[in-house]
């Protein structure tokens, strides 16, 4: 298992070595969740994206919100957050390119298929942009394949391949494309780690840049302690 990640991570390095001639960047995430129970829990989320490798800086986003677990199999959330995306071409060069606040519900469905574990994501995002008021839809669909030797009651091996697709209730109805591949790792009961390869694709927009990256990601978990006898 561990030379699986090893081959990822030296096809990433070998993208890296590229990025120039190929215009890679680098999508950071850092994510931390607390859980109040076994059906709420709460969480934050920052981002960072560069259009080049750890260079060219053109946007970032934080974010919170509160998860309940309605079912074993059913997640709803409701999140806000500020997202920033400043002109290309240098580090946060401004004037930005769009300057918004946003509201999403969200509802996550899973299921399981053998050794494979299926994941539908629903979000409606309520976007207050600097170009005024805006709907947006989006749909994910993702594969996830745990392996690896169990420790306690999960296996600490994840690769995971998804593709979401964002709409609008305007044209161009449909704005925007995102495909992700990789691996997570996860390290111990509350982190876990991933590195993988996402592509976007913009029809015609202008809160982001559609391009390759990089992604890294940093997972970090805690739950409240059970006092009771």
């Amino acid at each position: 298992m561990k030379k699986l990640f090893l081959v990822l991570l030296l096809f990433i390095i070998a993208l890296a070595l590229k990025a120039q001639g190929l215009d890679i960047g680098t999508w950071n995430i850092l994510n931390l969740r607390y859980s109040i129970n076994q059906r709420w829990s709460v969480f934050g989320e920052g981002q960072i994206r560069s259009l080049k490798l750890y260079n060219q800086f053109h946007y970032y986003e934080y974010k919170g919100g509160i998860n309940y677990k309605a079912h074993n199999n059913l997640v709803l959330s409701l999140a806000a957050g500020s997202y920033q995306t400043y002109k290309e071409g240098g580090n946060f060069l401004k004037p930005k390119n769009n300057d918004e606040f946003r509201i999403w519900p969200q509802v996550l469905l899973t299921q399981s298929l053998g050794n494979f574990k299926i994941e539908q994501r629903y979000r409606a995002e309520l976007r207050f942009t600097s170009n005024g008021y805006r709907n947006r839809f989006r749909y994910r669909l993702g594969i996830f394949y745990p392996f690896g030797a169990k420790t306690s009651s999960n296996k600490p091996w994840q690769a995971y391949l998804n593709n979401e697709i964002f709409f609008t209730d305007g044209e161009t109805f449909v704005e925007r494309n995102r495909m992700a591949l990789g691996l997570q790792y996860k390290t111990s009961a509350t982190t876990t780690l991933q590195l993988g390869f996402l592509h976007q694709f913009d029809y015609k927009i202008n809160d982001e840049t559609g391009r390759d990256f990089i992604q890294i990601g940093y997972f970090f978990e805690l739950k409240r302690r059970d006092h009771s006898p």
